[in-house]
């Protein structure tokens, strides 16, 4: 399993072409499952359920993508982390649900490192945290596709993000609900992104094995 890191911003036509040809890769046995983190320039892409009423405020590109989901901002002081595995070596009977679940509970115990209470929400995707005046916010996003039961795509996690940067959206369709990151919860900003990507390989094996 390769652990890859682009210190650059990728351009996300860039990233599509290099998952497409990584699944390809890891289909023929010609390369290892990968987790690829990186962070892309502002942007924002559609889901298969993206609602058109729903991109508010076109200010950055849109890219029509093939994950699965609705509408997700992109930008800096986010990590991307697209993650291709092969669900079919990993599991007797290949299951998608499990599969999202085990992405819910990786980034779950990568915020626990730093004392933040990731939790799910039924009918809503992605990790939300309870505020301090009792409103829910949500602090990752998953969206996922599969292929010849290979994985791409992946999860992004907000580290200290323009947050403004989502009002051009509804994020993944719920209007009533904010966004948040690390350092908009912890009020701080020791947490690097060097930090966070040690502790999302930390707990990586607890998870996937």
């Amino acid at each position: 399993m390769d652990w890859l890191l682009s210190k650059d911003f990728v351009p996300y036509d860039d990233a599509v072409a290099e998952m497409d040809a990584r699944v390809q890769q890891i289909r023929n046995n010609q390369a290892d499952e990968a987790v690829w983190l990186l962070q892309h320039q502002p942007l924002y892409t559609a889901g298969t359920s993206a609602k058109e009423s729903d991109l508010l405020d076109a200010r950055f590109p849109v890219y029509q993508t093939g994950r699965g989901g609705e509408h997700t901002y992109h930008g800096p002081g986010q990590r991307v982390a697209y993650v291709m595995l092969d669900l079919k070596k990993r599991q007797s009977q290949p299951d998608i649900k499990h599969y999202v679940w085990s992405l819910e509970e990786w980034i779950i115990r990568a915020l626990a490192q730093f004392d933040i209470k990731g939790e799910r929400r039924e009918g809503r995707v992605g990790i939300w945290v309870v505020m301090p005046d009792g409103s829910e916010k949500k602090i990752a996003a998953l969206g996922v596709r599969v292929r010849h039961w290979i994985t791409f795509h992946g999860v992004a996690i907000n580290l200290n993000p323009d947050l403004s940067h989502f009002g051009g959206i509804v994020p993944c369709g719920l209007s009533q609900y904010g966004v948040t990151s690390i350092h908009d919860v912890l009020g701080h900003d020791n947490v690097t992104f060097e930090k966070l990507d040690e502790a999302l390989k930390t707990v990586w094996s607890a998870v996937f094995g």
